[in-house]
């Protein structure tokens, strides 16, 4: 397996079935849009490469919080149906843990929707915890990705 770090909109664009996976939905106009108003605040994604497959993908990026000072988020937490319960999940945090003390964050962020309990599992065998709750309101529901 070889992971990479993805930092172009063009990368992250190549690899739109990967993130498909978790929003069957997602348009590719959508996607270019999103990604062109993240990747200026940080955003980055790494991916685990099984070859010509995309094993798995990930974002993640920096930010700071009054009450937790500098941080890491993953975000949209993929891997491929085909390689779950092989490691490649695994492989990713274990990188992003890496990433996130090499550049001395104090701690790494990461949402998981409540009902997603093998996701939650998975967080838990990992070292992570739920501090809160993380509340919404949601304004636009039809531009919600799917």
């Amino acid at each position: 397996m070889e992971l990479k770090e993805l930092t172009t909109l063009e990368e992250m664009l190549a690899h739109i079935d990967a993130i498909r996976h978790l929003y069957p939905e997602m348009e590719e106009e959508k996607y270019v849009n999103y990604l062109s108003l993240m990747i200026p605040h940080n955003y980055k994604q790494l991916a685990v490469y099984d070859g010509d497959i995309v094993a798995g993908i990930t974002g993640f990026w920096k930010g700071v919080k009054l009450w937790s000072g500098p941080y890491m988020e993953i975000d949209n937490f993929v891997v491929h149906p085909d390689y779950r319960r092989k490691g490649v999940g695994t492989l990713m945090t274990d990188y992003i843990n890496q990433k996130a003390e090499s550049l001395e964050m104090n701690m790494i962020v990461l949402d998981a929707y409540v009902e997603n309990f093998k996701a939650h599992r998975f967080y838990y065998n990992q070292g992570y915890a739920p501090r809160g709750y993380h509340f919404i309101k949601i304004l636009q529901p039809d531009r919600l990705s799917k």
